[in-house]
């Protein structure tokens, strides 16, 4: 991986998951992608939409923030910058991700990727993957954060909540 990033947190409930979304929330800028992996029921949509919610809230916007899953993407406008979350899971060919217009969102935008294995080679590489794992407790989380960049790294540091395992 080089000078790649991998760090692994534990969250023992959906609030401390929900809370680390929140504080990443504000970090992110236009152009930065999170790719979200992890089995069906694993966390990605509760990660997105408190991270979602947080950004609207800072900007005083409030609007609902439903899974994306028929729709494949939903957009978001948090008064300063537009925020896609996608969720490629019936993802059915790659020409659909020009169609979606997620091309011009990774250049201009913050979005939030569920079933990012479905972009093939049109994944951003500068990406954050945060990868979910439920565990034998029912609300806790595993996520695995990697990067091709330690920027990542430096920007993980500060967020609130969760333990971080190393």
């Amino acid at each position: 991986m080089g000078d790649g990033y991998r760090q692994i947190f534990r969250f023992a409930s959906a609030k401390e998951t929900a809370g680390f979304a929140a504080s990443l929330a504000p970090r992110l800028g236009a152009g930065d992608s999170v790719l979200l992996q992890g089995g069906l029921g694993a966390g990605k949509t509760h990660f997105a939409r408190s991270l979602i919610q947080a950004r609207l809230a800072a900007g005083d916007r409030h609007e609902d923030v439903p899974s994306p899953t028929y729709t494949l993407v939903q957009t978001y406008f948090d008064g300063a910058l537009e925020i896609w979350h996608a969720d490629l899971y019936r993802l059915v060919d790659l020409d659909e991700v020009f169609e979606l217009g997620l091309e011009e969102a990774f250049e201009t935008g913050i979005c939030l990727i569920e079933w990012p294995q479905r972009l093939g080679t049109l994944a951003p590489p500068n990406a954050l993957t945060l990868t979910f794992e439920m565990t034998e407790t029912p609300a806790e989380r595993v996520m695995t954060a990697t990067g091709a960049s330690r920027a990542w790294a430096d920007l993980l540091a500060r967020c609130e909540t969760g333990q971080a395992d190393g």
